[in-house]
């Protein structure tokens, strides 16, 4: 691991070791400093920022009044629809016989993110329209080349495909009849459409793309280690969703957070001068042996670490949906890997953002065998 918090020679700062780095993400004198807050930061003034790029006193009200759409007890009301969506994929691919399995998981996560943000009143064509806004490869958009202009206009047409096929007819009805959801806590706090549209995309990045790659990546370890499916498919749910958060620890689908400081900052074995970036490599700093344990690299369910490390991050910006989405992964999976005759029939293609420092599981196909 080296020197768990360095300054690097490009003048920013990482964080190695799960103390500081837990310790600088629960910081109050942070900003977001990554995740496309770049683009954000363009924006108009007039437009309010999605919650992931506001700090302060703004975002910890938000925080508050949203929490109660992700508590314990509100995450459990959703385990019906999750078993609905779960069983349609699994009869998806059973009417198939072979599928991409990143198709299916990102169904699934669409259509559960959907009802707790509140868009279900989309048009039909929903997972396409998300898969065109989220690509496998990404262009810079500018005016400077061909290429900068041709993703410029694809952007601006995919937020338009999105906001009048699935925003705008759920805040239409919305408007018309409140509803226990996301979009209708917007409305009332005077949101315009656009602002929503904003919030909605983010948590689609969130909710949406994330848990589909973590589906995928759960099942590669579950198709290739038998002694791991067999303990996962007769265990409790206690103990199988211990197993998704060490499986997460060791492979968090976000590797790496960006904060830049406010004030300086004083962090176990470091000071961290005001208007610093800082890296927090989560991947690095969940195997951290001061608290990850013995054997930090190898997958060890039951370990005394709790809800996967920093794999969600922590602090103020801590993913609010970490528990939807382990339970949602939970319940697809120990339906899919039940089913008599279910194998992996090709590996998946792995791809890196390093922007955001995530990976991309493709081309994962599975099957049922005769």
């Amino acid at each position: 691991m080296g020197c768990p918090v360095r300054r690097d020679a490009d003048g920013g700062w990482t964080i190695t070791g799960y103390p500081a780095g837990r310790a600088l993400l629960r910081e109050s004198a942070t900003v977001q400093a990554g995740l496309g807050v770049e683009t954000v930061d363009k924006m108009p003034a007039s437009i309010r920022r999605p919650v992931l790029y506001r700090d302060g006193p703004e975002h910890r009200e938000h925080r508050r009044q949203t929490a109660r759409f992700f508590t314990p007890r509100r995450v459990d009301s959703y385990r019906g629809l999750m078993e609905h969506v779960a069983d349609e994929q699994i009869a998806r691919l059973r009417a198939a016989g072979t599928v991409d399995l990143a198709d299916l998981s990102f169904k699934l996560a669409i259509d559960v993110t959907a009802a707790v943000i509140g868009l279900t009143e989309s048009r039909p064509g929903i997972q396409r329209r998300l898969e065109r806004f989220f690509p496998e490869k990404f262009g810079r958009p500018g005016f400077t080349s061909v290429n900068g202009i041709y993703w410029l206009f694809r952007q601006i047409a995919n937020w338009s495909r999105i906001y009048f096929g699935d925003v705008r007819p759920a805040v239409r009805a919305r408007r018309t009849e409140r509803r226990d959801d996301l979009i209708s806590h917007l409305l009332d706090e005077g949101c315009k459409n656009t602002e929503i549209l904003g919030e909605c995309l983010t948590f689609a990045a969130a909710g949406m793309v994330t848990t589909r790659e973590f589906v995928v990546l759960v099942a590669w370890h579950m198709f290739t280690d038998d002694a791991l499916r067999r303990k996962y498919l007769a265990a409790a749910e206690p103990e199988r969703l211990g197993i998704l958060h060490e499986i997460i620890r060791l492979e968090p689908v976000i590797g790496q957070l960006r904060r830049r400081t406010t004030a300086e900052v004083v962090l176990p074995g470091a000071v961290v001068p005001k208007d610093a970036v800082v890296r927090v490599q989560l991947c690095t700093a969940n195997l951290d042996p001061d608290v990850a344990g013995a054997e930090p690299l190898d997958l060890c369910p039951g370990r005394d670490m709790p809800d996967g490390g920093l794999s969600f991050g922590d602090g103020a910006h801590k993913c609010p949906g970490s528990h939807v989405a382990i339970m949602e992964t939970d319940i697809f999976l120990s339906k899919l890997l039940a089913v008599e005759g279910i194998q992996m029939v090709s590996r998946p293609r792995v791809t890196f953002k390093e922007d955001i420092a995530t990976y991309e599981l493709r081309g994962m196909r599975v099957s049922i065998a005769a």
